[in-house]
């Protein structure tokens, strides 16, 4: 049974430690690159609901919250989550995610998911990591799916959207015995990348 303690994580300068209201103002500034609260399939928090977004995030039972920093600057670049945490059946999810727009499509999405899903099995020995997001959200879906996450199907009306209008979810896993060619192929995407 897995159990899933705070900590913090650093890799390829990236460090994720857990979510603190500490990160409010740090927060703010990723959000405010690319104005991210704008985007209708993204969960990423208006510049006066920062706190509030973290405050909820520590408030829920099954969700450990992280910053998503610069190892080298200090800087808040975003968060990322565990959450949907399952420890009967060792199942849990990732998600949560977003990044400030000027370290998108940069080393930084992949350097998480290597440290989250290399501590999820590798660590806490999870049977399966969950990934889920908005249906229209074509860029998040890509992103998980050059992962290698296999899409498990789709939740239909299943979310309320900040805009009040209800999404779809579109589910995706990983399983234990598919790590270690997605931890070898995440690898090879930052070393071809320059990393």
């Amino acid at each position: 049974m897995i159990q899933v303690d705070a900590l913090t994580l650093e890799f390829n300068g990236v460090r994720l430690e857990p979510l603190s209201l500490a990160h409010a103002g740090g927060l703010c500034a990723a959000a405010s690159d690319g104005e991210l609260w704008n985007i209708r399939v993204t969960s990423v928090p208006e510049p006066h609901n920062v706190e509030q977004y973290i405050r909820h995030a520590l408030e829920m039972p099954d969700r450990l919250a992280f910053a998503v920093i610069d190892a080298s600057s200090g800087l808040v670049m975003g968060s990322t989550s565990y959450h949907d945490i399952l420890p009967k059946v060792d199942r849990l999810e990732i998600g949560w995610t977003w990044y400030a727009k000027s370290r998108q499509r940069s080393h930084v999405n992949t350097s998480c998911k290597l440290l989250l899903l290399s501590h999820a099995f590798d660590t806490l020995g999870c049977a399966v990591v969950g990934l889920r997001t908005d249906n229209f959200n074509h860029a998040s879906q890509a992103a998980i799916e050059r992962l290698g996450a296999k899409k498990d199907g789709v939740i239909r009306h299943s979310a309320v959207r900040r805009d009040g209008t209800v999404r779809d979810t579109v589910m995706y896993s990983i399983v234990r015995g598919e790590w270690s060619e997605i931890k070898s192929h995440l690898h090879y995407q930052l070393q071809r990348a320059g990393a």
